[in-house]
Order: C-alpha cells, then structure tokens, then sequence
C-alpha cells in the first residue's frame, strides 16, 4: 500500500469521526426551542416573562376531599397529594397561567392532576396587572420524588423559547424514611384557607405555609 492511499485512510477515518462528533455534539430541535427557565425559592417573586409567581406553601396528604357536582368526593392516591399555593399577577397585560409540573429530584416530572375537574381555583388561572391572584397546583407523586423537588409553572405547556418560573422546595423536612414530615390523612380543598377538613388550622402539620 503506498505512501498516498495510506493516507488518504487516515484523512477519510479523521473526516468520519469528526462528522460522528459534531451529530453528537449538536443540540437537538426541542434543545434549542426549550423553556427559558427563571429559577427562584419558596417565599420569593419570580418574575418571569408575562407574569410573576410566588410558590407560598405545599400541604401533602393521603386523600382529597373535594365537591364534585354537588357530591362529597374522598380521592384516595397511591403515592401522596402535593397541593401547592401560589400568588399570580400577569406583568403587562391579562394572560391565563395554564401550565404546572412538579420536577422531583431525578428529573421525573409530574403533570398536574386531572381527577378534579374544574375548579375556580385551578388552572388555567385567568390574571391581570396588578392584581394579585391566588391559585392552586395539585399533583400526585410518589413520596421519593418530594425532597429536593422543583415547581415548573409556564404560561402555557409548550410555550418554546417562553420565560419557565423553576421554584425550588427549599428545607422541606421529612422523616426517617426520606417521607415529608405532617403528611395529613386528608385535606379538604373546600375548607376555608388555612383549615383542615377537621376545621382545625394545619399549622405545624404541615411542612410550609398552608393553601
């Protein structure tokens, strides 16, 4: 083999693990059009592009107790129900929040629960200037997916290269068993703010500030 075929080889496998390098190296489409994301903590204001966020509590629970046309419904899960608090007030102009995910700590995410219906308080939350609005979240997710989670609101769920409000739960404290700690056996989603379905306030049986 001479001198010149030999390398012309080594120019072609050069030229084939370059092109192999860069299809690996390259972004993918969704990587580009993805979510901008405006990270924050508990108790903070996000401000993200079209509106701002506060993440003001979590309460979990074994079961929900809600009114479904007129019916008592008790909503039993296998995992746990995060219902998440927030304030919401749009920046410029009136624009309807649609979008929430819990993201739990090995980045399995979560859509917000479908078994409720429609409720007033549930989105899509309809906001205006100035006016802040609040609205709830509620997910179901497995108990191991709680420490270290993040709340992902947008105003809508595929809103490319659009301002993503990424929340962190910040010292949520759990037990022994990596579980939330005050995980109550039921809540009561029709009960005024700051009560349980017993009527008692959930201060300190709850892990943050109360729904």
């Amino acid at each position: 083999m001479s001198m010149r075929v030999l390398g012309n080889l080594v120019i072609l496998a050069a030229t084939v693990a370059l092109s192999y390098g860069m299809q690996l190296s390259k972004p993918h489409y969704a990587d580009l059009t993805a979510p901008i994301p405006v990270d924050g903590a508990m108790h903070d204001t996000v401000r993200a592009r079209s509106f701002d966020v506060r993440l003001d509590g979590v309460v979990f629970a074994r079961a929900l107790k809600t009114n479904q046309f007129g019916q008592q419904k008790l909503l039993t899960t296998s995992g746990v129900w995060a219902v998440v608090t927030t304030s919401l007030t749009a920046t410029d102009a009136s624009i309807t929040v649609a979008d929430g995910t819990w993201q739990g700590p090995t980045g399995l995410r979560y859509r917000q629960t479908e078994r409720l219906g429609y409720r007033q308080d549930m989105p899509p939350h309809s906001v205006d200037p100035g006016l802040q609005k609040r609205g709830l979240f509620v997910f179901e997710v497995p108990p191991d997916q709680i420490r270290g989670a993040r709340l992902l609101i947008s105003e809508r769920r595929f809103g490319a290269l659009d301002a993503q409000a990424r929340i962190s739960f910040d010292g949520l404290p759990a037990g022994a068993d990596g579980q939330p700690a005050g995980i109550l056996p039921q809540y009561d989603l029709d009960a005024p703010p700051g009560q349980t379905s017993q009527g008692q306030t959930s201060q300190g049986k709850t892990s943050q500030a109360k729904p």
